[in-house]
């Protein structure tokens, strides 16, 4: 399973879900999905950003987590 390691990366950095949202002009219903694993696909758009604004590389913010 594909796993975004959104919270941790937020947590590393001393940011707030909240705050990632004003950045990306994403909601906080949909950041929450992406963390949940709750959708299918995310744009290219938005691992940039979060590799951006989190301070990351691509292999830093996917992980696969086994079932």
């Amino acid at each position: 399973m594909v796993i975004m390691n959104i919270e941790e990366l937020l947590k590393k950095n001393g940011k707030t879900k909240y705050w990632i949202c004003q950045k990306m002009n994403i909601t906080s219903r949909n950041i929450n999905r992406i963390i949940r694993g709750e959708t299918t696909s995310i744009s290219f758009k938005y691992i940039e950003d979060f590799c951006k604004y989190l301070n990351c590389t691509p292999g830093d913010l996917i992980k696969i987590k086994e079932n």
